[in-house]
């Protein structure tokens, strides 16, 4: 899971493994497979450098 920042400041994790699509406009929106979307405060490319985090991690064990 990545952890996120909502517009409200309210800190949320995110399985990145659901999200489909990830656009500024120019506020981050997350679409997600499930048909949810969540707006949050860190930018496409902060989202992408995470998730990239977490894979290294899942596959280094």
């Amino acid at each position: 899971m990545i952890e996120l920042t909502k517009l409200n400041g309210s800190k949320v994790l995110v399985n990145p493994d659901l999200m489909e699509l990830v656009e500024e406009t120019p506020d981050t929106v997350i679409a997600f497979t499930t048909g949810r979307k969540i707006i949050v405060k860190e930018s496409r490319q902060e989202i992408k450098n995470l998730v990239k985090s977490y894979r290294k991690d899942i596959f280094a064990d």
